[in-house]
């Protein structure tokens, strides 16, 4: 029976029945709400296979408490079964920085909390090969996709292995995932078997050791699981490795042993072309819930429901990020045509008002941007385009982003669009010396400030220490203070009443106490009351979450300083606040350890400067040691 356009995948026997299936090919499980959105994974490899021909449904955040129920009721699926855990990693979802366990959950109707497990790519897969131990699991998404070799795991302290160590799952595909999974299906629907499919690009499979090779121009072999366990510089060395592969034009195919398995990870696909992306994004999504969630609000639908996603990837390479890691770091953009049916069809809405949320990406500003020379990024080892400085190559010309603002402004449905995603104004500061792009570029800072901003743009300093941002890859707190100075010039020229709200974090990897309290007198020198803070999170695959595990840099395999103790962490945290009466008197006291009567002059002008006494004379000496 041929789909009817704006009809959603099915997710029960009773719609696959009113469809005529007798039986699906694939079917998909996934942690999330079913949201068909092109913003939410399962929905788009969903439509991907669907367009392909077919048959795919869909199993939203399955019961595996009880007697697996969910996991029977569409019977079993005529090629394989699909794992999405959902559009965050599940401990990222369940827990705070400090290992508490969240109340809610935005990916889930009404925010409930506990719709999902800890580590689903694992329940999920265990469930479905208890049931149906004969059919292929094939497990995809940011959790599986960022846990694809040995990681270090923040939530249990501890060097967890492939995920495919842990999960029954019998492939994982890492990144994104529309061309990785039409190979599969191909394969399988023309009677491969899954453990024959060892080479397709973007997966990675579970080998006999006796296959794992010799080092040579295609082969990568890292150090072992279990050298990683007992050396943390090889762990250290093996996360450079996989963060340089990753962000390769042509990456190389990488290797780890683990036991008596070998993990093969097959390498990237070249970044996707327009028409590639266009094709994605054009799929019949709904944009919608499925009607199953009907009176129920999911938190995370309401951020993009009228909004428009323009490019994937992320050249800005933040220490802390995982975008390059599984989006890459080449900007895949679609056309301009692909953009504005979707903005379009986002004001056909029945809800729509007038405004689209965010004209954006992972990072807003980088639609339509590469290198003038294709040739050369193709060669190119540097995981950031931006740190320590822009690439000479980068072309940073903002005309193409600027012309889609002005087309979808002036639609008569829109009264505004948004830029809800974050803006690298690093990118947009930056000085070419081309006259012409450098005037193209100072407008795209004016406009977005004057048209595209909802009362408060959001921005991402992160710290104000230069040398704590270094270690996290972002520019100067200079281009900060910059940036301020246009958007309070154009503010006052068009007397506009808009707030710019920076977001800073704690506790990185060569952050000390120290660099928070001047952080603390900085941002209230600025007239800031922070409340876009966060401690710092290790998630896997970051370079930040390696130097937080080992204690050293994965590209210098120098020392860096991390605070790891609770205590450390909190030290760090209450600088924030410096404005909270209940914080006040302990700040006080941490300046005064610190011999720094400066900062405490400058941050509570009238307290007695006078340092107390050294009780901890050890902590003390080790804070300076740190600090020289």
């Amino acid at each position: 029976m041929a789909r009817i356009e704006g009809q959603w995948l099915p997710t029960t026997r009773k719609e696959m029945d009113h469809l005529g299936w007798e039986q699906a090919d694939v079917i998909l499980f996934t942690g999330d709400a079913y949201i068909d959105h092109p913003s939410m994974g399962a929905a788009v490899i969903g439509r991907v296979l669907e367009a392909h021909g077919y048959h795919v449904a869909i199993v939203p955040q399955p019961n595996w408490r009880d007697d697996l129920r969910d996991f029977k009721k569409l019977g079993r699926p005529r090629l394989f079964f699909g794992i999405h855990a959902g559009a965050m990693d599940s401990m990222v979802n369940h827990y705070t920085a400090n290992r508490r366990r969240r109340s809610d959950d935005a990916y889930t109707p009404d925010g409930r909390a506990g719709a999902r497990p800890d580590y689903p790519t694992i329940v999920y897969a265990e469930a479905l090969k208890r049931l149906w131990p004969d059919v292929p699991v094939v497990a995809g998404g940011i959790e599986a996709s960022l846990r694809r070799v040995a990681h270090y795991d923040y939530w249990q302290d501890r060097l967890r292995p492939s995920i495919l160590i842990d999960s029954p799952a019998d492939m994982l595909i890492y990144g994104m995932g529309e061309k990785p999974i039409i190979q599969v299906a191909d394969a399988l629907a023309a009677g491969a078997a899954i453990d024959s499919l060892t080479d397709i690009p973007q997966t990675v499979v579970r080998r006999p050791l006796s296959e794992l090779p010799d080092a040579d121009n295609d082969n990568v072999v890292m150090h072992s699981f279990e050298d990683c366990q007992s050396s943390m510089r090889a762990q250290a060395e093996n996360f450079k490795t996989v963060e340089v592969e990753s962000n390769l034009w042509h990456g190389h195919t990488l290797w780890q042993a683990t036991g008596d398995i070998a993990i093969k990870v097959n390498c990237t696909n070249p970044p996707m072309t327009t028409e590639e992306i266009d094709a994605s994004f054009d799929l019949p999504y709904t944009r919608l819930p499925h009607p199953r969630y009907q009176g129920k609000r999911i938190p995370a639908y309401e951020m993009i429901r009228h909004s428009v996603n323009m490019h994937r990837g992320c050249f800005g390479g933040c220490a802390f990020c995982t975008i390059s890691a599984h989006q890459g770091k080449f900007i895949a953009s679609r056309s301009k045509q692909s953009i504005m049916r979707e903005v379009k069809q986002v004001t056909r809405m029945a809800d729509f008002k007038g405004y689209i949320s965010d004209l954006g990406g992972p990072s807003a500003n980088m639609y339509g941007m590469h290198g003038r020379d294709l040739e050369r990024c193709k060669l190119c080892r540097r995981p950031s385009c931006l740190h320590p400085k822009p690439c000479p190559n980068l072309n940073t010309d903002h005309s193409a982003l600027l012309d889609i603002y002005h087309s979808v402004d002036a639609l008569p449905q829109v009264k505004k669009s948004f830029i809800g995603s974050g803006v690298r104004y690093d990118l947009s500061m930056h000085h070419t010396g081309d006259p012409a792009i450098d005037k193209v570029n100072a407008q795209f800072n004016e406009e977005l400030i004057r048209f595209h901003v909802s009362g408060r743009l959001k921005v991402a300093p992160e710290h104000t220490s230069d040398a704590v941002l270094s270690v996290m890859r972002k520019p100067s707190f200079e281009q900060f203070r910059r940036f301020k100075a246009i958007f309070d010039r154009v503010n006052q020229r068009y007397q506009l009443r808009q707030q710019l709200i920076p977001y800073f974090i704690s506790s990185h990897p060569g952050c000390h106490e120290e660099d928070m309290a001047e952080l603390a007198v900085l941002t209230k020198e600025l007239d800031f009351h922070l409340e876009q803070v966060q401690d710092f999170t290790p998630t896997p695959m970051t370079v930040s979450t390696e130097t937080y595990f080992t204690d050293l840099h994965p590209y210098t395999l120098q020392p860096v300083f991390t605070a790891h103790t609770k205590e450390e962490k909190l030290a760090q945290r209450q600088y924030f606040f410096w404005y909270d009466k209940q914080y006040r008197h302990a700040i006080q006291q941490a300046l005064r350890r610190l011999h720094r009567p400066d900062l405490l002059a400058r941050l509570y002008p009238g307290v007695p400067r006078q340092n107390a006494p050294h009780t901890n004379k050890s902590e003390y000496n080790r804070h300076k040691r740190h600090k020289g």
